[in-house]
């Protein structure tokens, strides 16, 4: 894997972390999970900015989104137990979709 898909990666795991605690952080009335979420924003916004130097903007935004919805779907139904429905399966699926697009079959993203 190329290092910047990496870098981004990682940018879209802090995301995913801190969107996880800002759930958990009851609406900023807990300390902890607040912090995480401020902290895990922070690096992954860092990180965002790293691959930036590489990915163009709109390719970087759009995998950092669409896989930062994808994975807090799957946190939100293992961790909360938040349910999800056919329709919802099937737009992360057409999300996923997406990407696999863009990442086969754009020149704009870098490969």
């Amino acid at each position: 894997m190329p290092t910047h898909y990496l870098i981004l990666l990682i940018a879209v795991a802090c995301e995913t972390v801190g969107t996880a605690a800002l759930q958990a952080s009851a609406q900023f009335t807990r300390f902890w999970p607040s912090l995480l979420v401020i902290i895990a924003y922070a690096v992954s916004f860092y990180f965002l900015a790293l691959a930036l130097r590489t990915i163009p903007l709109g390719i970087a935004y759009a995998l950092w989104s669409a896989l930062g919805i994808v994975f807090i779907a799957g946190i939100g139904y293992l961790v909360y137990g938040q349910k999800l429905d056919l329709p919802a399966i099937l737009g992360l699926g057409l999300i996923l979709s997406g990407i696999v697009v863009i990442h086969l079959f754009s020149n704009a993203s870098t490969h």
